[in-house]
């Protein structure tokens, strides 16, 4: 791993963990990470590739997890979008005006709402293993999980093997963790299963409150009109990534946002499923990463 330096930022009252690698006078890529997932969580490796393509990145922790902010989310409810105005106090925190944004699965919306609601911080954007913000993917789940056949107007609804790992009920911990990130890898590509514990155990060990982290479902599924807003007026340069394996929102998503963002270039990655956990995958992405 290059060398990094941690601090916290301010976003209102919260105070949001980040860490940033890299050359800090060299262009920005801010790495958004998904539903519950801190910013460890984005590979080290990954990081290393992009600072070897001659940026600065910056991962963090979202609130609610890892060594940010905990949020009592019934007091204090929070959306897609706010999580979103924590992405630009980060960038603020830092001082740049404006970064490369690079969001994955939930972060992927998040880094939609940027391109829509703030395209001056925006150089470019890079969705990978997401969903068109706005659209819901309830009904297409619970349909799924209740085995009843899919609506035509859906997109594709999650895998078996994700369905099942859900019905499944795991208790909470490491080796639930593992066993769900196993499906979330695809039945493809190898899985890096030592690899992928020791980080879940890492980010375990520095949570706050481990617990808080499941407020992001509840943002996900909380109204937020700003999230209907056209993904036709970004007009940041834009990469969708996306495996053909993702068990969460198979492929049909990925070609979706590519088809509603002007401009938009899909890069389908074979075999990969909806984490970085096989060898050699983090690399491979990090150079899909637009810059």
């Amino acid at each position: 791993m290059v060398d990094a330096q941690q601090r916290f930022v301010a976003s209102g009252p919260l105070r949001i963990w980040t860490e940033r690698a890299g050359d800090p006078e060299l262009p920005a890529v801010l790495m958004v990470m998904g539903s519950a997932a801190q910013g460890v969580l984005c590979p080290d490796a990954l990081v290393g590739r992009l600072v070897e393509r001659g940026v600065q990145v910056i991962r963090f922790d979202q609130r609610d997890t890892g060594r940010s902010s905990i949020v009592d989310f019934d007091a204090d409810p929070y959306t897609i979008g706010d999580l979103a105005r924590d992405c630009l106090a980060v960038l603020d925190g830092h001082g740049l005006t404006s970064a490369h944004v690079a969001g994955v699965s939930t972060g992927g919306m998040i880094a939609q709402w940027l391109g829509v609601h703030a395209p001056d911080r925006v150089r470019s954007l890079t969705v990978m293993s997401s969903s068109p913000m706005g659209h819901d993917p309830g009904p297409a789940r619970a349909r799924a999980l209740a085995g009843e056949p899919a609506d035509p107007d859906d997109l594709p609804p999650p895998s078996p093997a994700f369905v099942a790992h859900v019905k499944a009920g795991l208790p909470p911990g490491v080796e639930s963790d593992v066993a769900l990130f196993r499906v979330f890898n695809g039945p493809v590509r190898p899985f890096d299963e030592p690899g992928t514990r020791a980080l879940l155990e890492l980010a375990l060990s520095r949570a706050v409150d481990p617990s808080a982290a499941a407020n992001h479902d509840r943002a996900v599924w909380r109204d937020d009109p700003s999230l209907l807003a056209p993904l036709s007026s970004i007009t940041a340069p834009t990469s969708i990534v996306h495996g053909d394996q993702d068990p969460v929102y198979p492929l049909g998503h990925g070609e979706a946002l590519a088809a509603a963002i002007p401009g938009a270039v899909l890069h389908v990655v074979p075999g990969m499923g909806h984490v970085l956990t096989s060898p050699g995958l983090p690399e491979e992405i990090a150079d899909l990463i637009r810059l």
